[in-house]
């Protein structure tokens, strides 16, 4: 099966991945995941899209059309989720909208104006938005573990596998992923579910989480493997004496 770093190795590395496939211990997939959205918020996406040389003319965080190419697989599986009724949880930057003044912007502080489109531009992009009961955590680090409370969310629901989607690859979203691998979750990461501004930069991030930290596979692997979650919760819940936790 082609892949999206496929274009982007060398000879030997290709020789060097038949001969040694993983260096990673990925373990098998739990049956209680939970679904990481990060920084899908309205300034990535932009009011429309465009190219990315034109798009960061005016907005630096807009990541040209690569986001609007993922969007329908994004859908695609927060639909997969919720219908599986596993955690989601959105992910977007902490916006400082206090009085703090701000070193490297002349040491000022925020206009009531400023403070306002900050709000807004890093609120969840409206095509994914947040359904009722899905957290938002705003963070201020790279990982969304380095700065929440995510870690003892997902401990306490006993989660068990974790699924990131979302962007940059190559910063928010492989930072998420080490971490998580590091508090030695297994992760998936949907391959046409996160995005970056170059595809050099995409596709060989891809290659190194898929080489040592996650399971990068195609959506459809992820969909199929959110049915099989679906399907064993209800035969779980319809078993007399077993039910589903909800804590």
């Amino acid at each position: 099966m082609a892949r999206v770093w496929d274009a982007f190795l060398s000879e030997s590395d290709r020789i060097y991945d038949a001969e040694y496939p993983t260096f990673s211990d990925k373990r098998e997939l739990g049956r209680r995941p939970a679904l990481l959205l990060i920084d899908l918020y309205r300034l990535a996406f932009g009011d429309h899209p465009e190219p990315l040389l034109e798009a960061v003319r005016h907005n630096r965080s807009h990541l040209g059309l690569a986001g609007w190419n993922a969007l329908p697989h994004l859908q695609r599986l927060l639909t997969a989720a919720r219908a599986a009724g596993i955690l989601v949880v959105h992910v977007t930057r902490e916006v400082e909208i206090s009085e703090w003044r701000e070193v490297g912007r002349g040491d000022r502080a925020p206009s009531a104006e400023e403070r306002v489109a900050r709000e807004h531009w890093y609120g969840i992009f409206d095509q994914l938005a947040p359904e009722p009961g899905e957290p938002v955590m705003r963070k201020r680090s790279a990982s969304v573990f380095g700065s929440t409370a995510i870690a003892s969310v997902l401990n306490q629901l006993r989660i068990d596998t974790v699924i990131i989607a979302g962007e940059s690859t190559s910063g928010c979203v492989r930072a998420a992923v080490v971490d998580a691998r590091d508090l030695r979750y297994p992760v998936v990461v949907p391959e046409e579910c996160v995005f970056d501004r170059t595809e050099a930069s995409h596709a060989i991030n891809l290659y190194d989480m898929h080489r040592k930290y996650a399971h990068v596979i195609p959506l459809s692997e992820t969909l199929d493997y959110l049915a099989e979650v679906k399907t064993e919760a209800s035969a779980a819940v319809g078993r007399p004496g077993v039910e589903r936790s909800a804590d």
